[in-house]
């Protein structure tokens, strides 16, 4: 008994470090790409370029990452997150810095693209590393841990971004150089200490229900690809949270440019769009929970409620005035916690579905999907933003396609 309890213990501990750590390298992942909301106002004033355009290297980006998920989540399947996560943020430290030394406007979307591949090392081989060491019955908390620190990467990133802009009046080059050496620190930290699985540890893998556990042989890509892609409940919520992410990336790069106005470094207000960011990570926390304890794993119905309630705050921010420091506060908090912390209830549907081995797989094609859509979203914006020359327009189109990922997402039934 007593060696059954230390077994126990030992392997308790053993989950939160790796959880822990997973989330640590997380944590600096955003720095490497959610800088870039932060640089538009000065890419497009330096190289003299419209705000579609410069969408369009945001789109790049995305497309980029979502082709990468496509692929690398069921790398990670077969190859794990230890070296994946590691090499995906070194590759992307280089770039960013690449990007920070470019005189041409088509150099900023090579740069760009390139990154969103290194940054797709990260997500999908993470995800399958918590599968690996979370049971289905706490997969929701351990996931919606893992989403908190990917939250809490966009408020570091959004704070540096300020204090680089806003305090010590750097140029936009320095969003590009600075940021990014946490990532480097994480991802060294990370190498050293993580372990892909249980049995790398010494200790037995986690006991899973038939259903969740997934094929009982090693499948084949191709085969792995034909399942997931096959599950029409699991394409519906890769829609869903394509347009979720449309949704979040419409805000997180869109709402900088909003505070900024036109010109760099001439808003009082700027530090109201640091609400958006810690709302979503505490909103990551709370429906991690949410979906495990109140709806029982169930995690279709704590998305529709939350998306749909997104789309109601997004609008009333379009109606109350900038210069509204307590109503901007309180909307973008609420906006931030409501599109993003949905997210926790969507990455556990890929092995609550799929099965644990097909995971990563299922991760990283449902990461492709977000990335598409959220990629085509962002020149959509630009160009609305350009045509109408209201930078409020991102609230519009973003609470139209929270209304959109609620709807569809009520079609997902485990």
């Amino acid at each position: 008994m007593d060696s059954r309890t230390n077994y126990s213990s030992q392997f308790r501990k053993y989950q939160w470090k790796m959880l822990f750590t997973a989330m640590f390298c997380y944590l600096f992942y955003y720095t490497g790409r959610q800088n870039f909301g932060w640089a538009i106002q000065g890419m497009a004033l330096e190289f003299n370029v419209t705000k579609q355009q410069i969408g369009w290297a945001g789109a790049a980006l995305l497309w980029a990452y979502g082709i990468g998920q496509f692929i690398n989540g069921n790398l990670a399947d077969k190859y794990g997150a230890r070296k994946m996560m590691a090499i995906g943020g070194l590759l992307s430290v280089f770039l960013n810095w690449g990007i920070s030394f470019v005189t041409a406007y088509w150099m900023i979307v090579i740069f760009w693209a390139f990154n969103g591949f290194a940054q797709s090392l990260g997500w999908a081989p993470g995800s399958r590393l918590i599968a690996n060491w979370w049971g289905g019955k706490e997969r929701g908390k351990a996931f919606g841990f893992y989403v908190f620190a990917a939250g809490c990467s966009s408020i570091l990133i959004y704070l540096l971004s300020i204090i680089i802009l806003h305090v010590y009046e750097l140029d936009w080059q320095w969003l590009f150089r600075l940021p990014v050496l946490l990532l480097l620190l994480g991802c060294v930290i990370f190498y050293f200490i993580a372990r892909d699985k249980p049995e790398d540890a010494g200790f037995n893998p986690i006991k899973e229900d038939a259903a969740s556990v997934g094929p009982q042989v090693m499948e084949r890509s191709i085969d792995r690809y034909k399942n997931v892609l096959g599950n029409r409940k699991f394409i519906l919520a890769c829609i869903s949270i394509g347009f979720q992410n449309m949704a979040r990336y419409g805000l997180l790069v869109w709402v900088p440019l909003y505070y900024l106005g036109s010109k760099l470094q001439d808003s009082s207000n700027l530090w109201i769009a640091l609400a958006l960011p810690v709302g979503m990570a505490l909103g990551a926390i709370f429906f991690g929970q949410l979906s495990d304890r109140v709806f029982r794993s169930n995690r279709s119905k704590p998305i529709a409620i939350s998306m749909g309630l997104a789309g109601l705050v997004i609008l009333m921010i379009y109606l109350v005035p900038k210069e509204s420091v307590l109503g901007g506060l309180i909307l973008l908090f609420a906006a931030g916690f409501l599109v993003y912390g949905p997210r926790s209830c969507f990455w556990p549907l890929s092995p609550d579905l799929l099965g644990v081995k097909r995971s990563g797989t299922g991760v990283g094609v449902m990461n492709a999907f977000a990335s598409v859509f959220a990629g085509a979203g962002e020149p959509f914006i630009g160009y609305m933003v350009d045509a109408t020359r209201q930078q409020n327009i991102v609230f519009v189109v973003t609470a139209v396609m929270c209304f959109c990922s609620a709807i569809i997402v009520l079609f997902v039934r485990r």
